[in-house]
């Protein structure tokens, strides 16, 4: 047995099983469902940053850059209201996108489970003092609260239900007010377990619930920043798209916690003119590593459009446009490179070497970080710019990195491209060879 199918039968045997079975736990997609709740959100508060921090260098003379700079500092508070609101807010959504997502699950009323969901969190990381509710984890700091909490919370409405422990009101009464008295069980269950271990937790501590668990949490936050958990994601997602599975989901519903805490930070620190203190977040993922989809394929589907094989030029022809807005379906199952030997290394290897060149050119200060969330359909060299708050530097990052992609792509295809075309030469070969039957 070659190795290559050894490598097969352990992605299929194992690989494959735990992948699917991780892609389908309820509580996977809840916390990707959540996220993907906030995206719109949050995408709006980010694209704000531009007006509040214009892209343009402190002591500039040119009149328009002059102009934007003082108006944004003149109305920074005023600009910053929709941020706060948006951003600075996001576990709110997160918590409400989880608990709906359970409650659909579980067959209870979403909307009430995302409110029940949103009140636990409230309830541990609100904490009131001086007649003020502070705001602190609010944001990035308090994403892993709101994940625990709406998911506990989610979690006991469906038990409590489940053994018929609920206020029940005859048929008679509106749905409305029949699902309000079906919930109070659960918030005073809710209110009762939380709220006491908070202050349990930081009468023994000193710290409330959210500060806990970021302080349980700083190793591995920290470790996800790294050039090998940059590594390992990636791979992890190359070898589950290569199967057939797609990895990406599975990948960024791990890494999304850690991706919006880091990226709070680093808005934090810009708001503050400190250094950018993380590299590794949503908008680097999307605009260096998925260029023109997983596997960076936008190259490839360039290579594609000059292939001699008919068969190549027509999925280039196919996927190319696509593939400007990161959706390479049909390059992957097209060409294919999914499961194809051939296209084994360059798929796997490429987004790796692309990380590690874009991950050591921002650490060494050469290329700008990423302070915003952008849509992942943006176009690469457009959605790395405005992730940095337009920065030119990771334009040009990204284009070296499609160009270092086609270059490793390309030998793969021309091997490719000659198997396809040797095998059409023994196919019009064997045609003509046939006899012709007369009628």
């Amino acid at each position: 047995m070659s190795m290559y199918q050894k490598m097969v039968n352990v992605i299929e045997q194992k690989v494959t099983p735990m992948a699917g079975a991780m892609g389908s736990q309820r509580h996977v997609i809840a916390i990707r469902d959540g996220f993907i709740s906030a995206l719109p959100f949050m995408i709006i508060g980010s694209f704000l940053l531009v007006f509040i921090f214009p892209p343009f260098s402190p002591d500039s003379s040119w009149s328009f850059a002059r102009s934007w700079l003082n108006f944004s500092l003149t109305y920074r508070e005023q600009l910053m209201l929709p941020f706060n609101l948006s951003m600075g807010v996001m576990t709110f959504f997160i918590s409400v996108g989880i608990g709906a997502s359970l409650g659909k699950h579980y067959k209870l009323d979403p909307i009430m489970t995302g409110l029940l969901a949103f009140m636990a969190f409230l309830l541990v990381a609100a904490p009131y003092k001086d007649g003020q509710i502070s705001t602190q984890y609010f944001s990035g700091q308090g994403i892993f609260t709101a994940l625990i909490t709406a998911i506990y919370a989610s979690e006991m409405y469906a038990l409590l239900k489940r053994h018929n422990i609920t206020i029940r009101l005859p048929k008679e009464v509106p749905t409305g007010v029949a699902r309000s008295f079906e919930i109070l069980i659960p918030v005073v269950v809710i209110v009762a377990t939380l709220h006491p271990l908070n202050l349990f937790i930081e009468s023994t501590t000193g710290m409330i619930i959210p500060e806990a668990i970021m302080h349980l949490l700083a190793p591995l936050v920290s470790a996800s920043d790294s050039l090998p958990a940059i590594l390992i994601s990636v791979f992890i997602c190359q070898i589950l798209w290569f199967a057939g599975i797609h990895g990406a989901l599975i990948v960024t519903g791990i890494m999304n916690p850690f991706w919006m805490a880091n990226l709070s930070a680093n808005q934090t620190a810009l708001a503050a003119g400190n250094v950018l203190p993380h590299i590794y977040l949503q908008g680097f993922w999307d605009h260096y590593l998925l260029i023109g989809g997983v596997g960076s394929t936008l190259p490839l589907a360039f290579l594609l459009l000059r292939s001699r094989a008919i068969h190549l030029r027509t999925i280039g022809k196919m996927g190319v446009v696509p593939s400007f807005f990161n959706i390479n379906e049909p390059i992957l199952f097209g060409t294919p490179i999914i499961m194809n030997p051939m296209f084994f290394l360059p798929f796997t290897l490429v987004p790796m070497i692309n990380a590690t060149l874009a991950y050591i050119a921002t650490k060494l200060g050469w290329v700008a970080q990423v302070v915003s969330l952008t849509p992942w359909t943006t176009p690469a060299p457009i959605g790395a710019s405005w992730a940095a708050n337009w920065a030119v530097s990771p334009v040009i990052m990204c284009l070296i990195c499609m160009v270092m992609s086609a270059v490793m792509y390309y030998p793969f295809l021309k091997a490719y491209e000659r198997t396809l075309l040797k095998q059409d030469e023994e196919r019009n070969t064997q045609e003509n060879d046939s006899p012709i039957t007369a009628n």
